[in-house]
C-alpha cells in the first residue's frame, strides 16, 4: 500500500488550501487515517484523524474550526481542507493510514507535502 499526498503550496495568511492523500496498491481496506505536520525545529504534531467507515474525526486544538478532514472511501482518498491559514501552519504535512491487506495489519506513510503560509 502506498500513500501519495498532493495540494501543498504557498498561500497568504487567511487563505485556503486543500490537501489530498490517495492510497493505492492492490486490494486493501483502510481504517484510521491521519494528517501530521512538522515545522522546522519542532516535533511532529497530529493535526487531524478520521476513523474507518464511520468517519469519526478528531482535531488538534490549534486547527479546530479552521481545518476539516474528510475521506472518500470509494476513491481511497483522504482530504484536509485548511481555511484561514496562519503563519504557524507552515510545515510539511504528511498523511498516514492503518490498513489491512492479505489479513496483515500495516501502517503506511506518505512522502509529505510542504505548506508555506506567508504574511
Amino acid at each position: 500500500v502506498q500513500l501519495v499526498e498532493s495540494g501543498g503550496g504557498l498561500v497568504q495568511a487567511g487563505g485556503s488550501l486543500r490537501l489530498s492523500c490517495a492510497a493505492s496498491g492492490g486490494t486493501f481496506s483502510i481504517n484510521t487515517m491521519n494528517w501530521f505536520r512538522q515545522a522546522p525545529g519542532k516535533q511532529r504534531e497530529l493535526v487531524a484523524s478520521i476513523t474507518g467507515r464511520a468517519g469519526s474525526t478528531n482535531y488538534a486544538d490549534s486547527v479546530k474550526g479552521r481545518f476539516t478532514i474528510s475521506r472518500d472511501n470509494a476513491k481511497n482518498t483522504m482530504y484536509l481542507q485548511m481555511n484561514n491559514l496562519k503563519l504557524e501552519d507552515t510545515a510539511v504535512y504528511t498523511c498516514n493510514a492503518l490498513y489491512l491487506q492479505n489479513e496483515v495489519v500495516g501502517v503506511v506513510w506518505g512522502q509529505g507535502t510542504q505548506v508555506t503560509v506567508t504574511s
